[in-house]
């Protein structure tokens, strides 16, 4: 439950960062949030503060990554 939370929120801040957030909703932040969390700490390590098993900054990061993707292949602005 909490990695869903934290999901949540580190897809939100992705969506926020990339200003693409908004137009995905919020089951797509959720998943990017998750599986940006992933790709972000398989590229960059675990580094820095986590929550809920989530290193922040390259979950963030990764989630950025994910939105932008999946953004440019939906077509959604």
């Amino acid at each position: 439950m909490w990695s869903i939370i934290a999901g949540g929120l580190i897809g939100l801040l992705a969506g926020r960062i990339t200003k693409k957030g908004i137009s995905m909703g919020i089951v797509a932040n959720v998943f990017a949030g998750l599986v940006g969390s992933s790709v972000g700490q398989s590229l960059l390590g675990s580094w820095g503060p986590s929550i809920a098993g989530m290193a922040l900054i390259p979950s963030i990061a990764g989630a950025v990554i994910v939105v932008t993707v999946v953004s440019f292949f939906t077509g959604k602005k």
